[in-house]
């Protein structure tokens, strides 16, 4: 027996960073592991590719259920169809499975379910099936919605992909980093972590904390229409910091962050001092991480600032040669590596 087997699961363990690479990589994968398809589960990518589609799940809790600017319903949904999204899909169809806990309100229920319609509605994405189960009272303290989706080939993928010059000629993975390329983020960075953790523990850090929870349909059409995207990745669990170490260890290159490029509402900046947290560290639920070939990375931020969900977009570095894993330069003129976080440091967010 390891000594792993002998360990506890924690709150860690699902929080994004390395906690929870080392649970999957090591007790979960080895059990799982299917190579087939263009982008197996071993990839570990956010969805995979088989018979070339698109297909994705997750699981999603969040406590409070109801915060400023969202809520579950409304995540769950998003975050699904964000994940299609970022492998260069259109989505097609989404399922959802509600597991609730005796003792939900009906009219909670139906309040998740209509923001689950109205994205539904918004982005003509269906939910074509589910299911439902009830446990018993204590079993689970909030509800819990897991949802599918599938989605083929975005017709703008073949031009997008031609003008990348990645590795990978047909999707947006995360291996598909090449010297050179621009690193944009399409917003604010810890909006939604902090939001959450505000709600929860009662802080009430300002009258203006709202969570960032959106669908990027149009967002992302507009950045594949101009082309040279190489690879995108939505920052949830483990924020930013841990989606540029996934590109840069799947990859195998160098990413250098100008710290003061990066976009931060001045709450998130004050809320994150006050309790010692790096912002670039907390989940997103309505932002995009775009490695983008250079020629063509100013046209897409334009492309991007141009959505409503994209206006605070910004070009925050580059992929560097003879550098390895992320360096950030710090808005004091110096530089550190920006590690993966062992964890989200505000767990039960997504």
């Amino acid at each position: 027996m390891s000594d792993q087997d002998e360990e506890i699961i924690t709150l860690a363990h699902g929080a994004g960073g390395t906690k929870m690479d080392e649970l999957i990589s090591g007790s979960i994968l080895p059990s799982l592991t299917n190579d087939s398809g263009e982008i197996p589960l071993s990839d570990l990518d956010d969805s995979s590719i088989i018979h070339d589609i698109i297909f994705t799940t997750d699981s999603h809790t969040v406590k409070p259920i109801f915060f400023p600017g969202g809520d579950l319903g409304s995540l769950a949904i998003s975050g699904t169809i964000n994940d299609l999204l970022a492998l260069g899909g259109e989505p097609l169809a989404l399922s959802l499975a509600i597991v609730m806990p005796e003792g939900l309100l009906i009219k909670d229920l139906k309040r998740l379910l209509t923001s689950v319609s109205n994205v539904s509605e918004k982005e003509k994405i269906p939910v074509t099936t589910g299911d439902t189960k009830v446990v018993g009272k204590g079993d689970i303290d909030e509800p819990i919605f897991t949802t599918s989706g599938i989605a083929k080939r975005h017709p703008f993928m073949d031009d997008n992909m031609e003008l990348a010059g990645g590795r990978n000629t047909r999707w947006l993975s995360d291996n598909n980093l090449n010297v050179g390329d621009k690193i944009i983020v399409t917003g604010s960075v810890g909006d939604h972590g902090i939001t959450i953790l505000s709600e929860r523990e009662g802080y009430g850090f300002s009258g203006s904390i709202k969570s960032d929870v959106s669908s990027l349909v149009s967002l992302m059409e507009q950045a594949l229409s101009v082309g040279g995207v190489a690879s995108v990745k939505d920052p949830t669990r483990g924020g930013l910091a841990n989606t540029l170490n996934e590109w840069a260890n799947k990859s195998s290159v160098g990413i250098e962050i100008i710290e003061k490029k990066v976009p931060i509402k001045e709450w998130v900046s004050s809320a994150s001092e006050m309790l010692g947290i790096d912002p670039l560290t907390i989940g997103n639920e309505g932002k995009f991480v775009m490695a983008v070939h250079p020629s063509r990375a100013e046209a897409v931020l334009k492309a991007i600032k141009d959505t409503d969900h994209g206006k605070d977009a910004a070009i925050i570095g580059e992929v560097k040669e003879n550098l390895e894993g992320v360096v950030l330069n710090t808005e004091v003129g110096g530089k550190r590596i920006l590690e993966m976080p062992v964890g989200d440091p505000v767990p039960r967010i997504c």
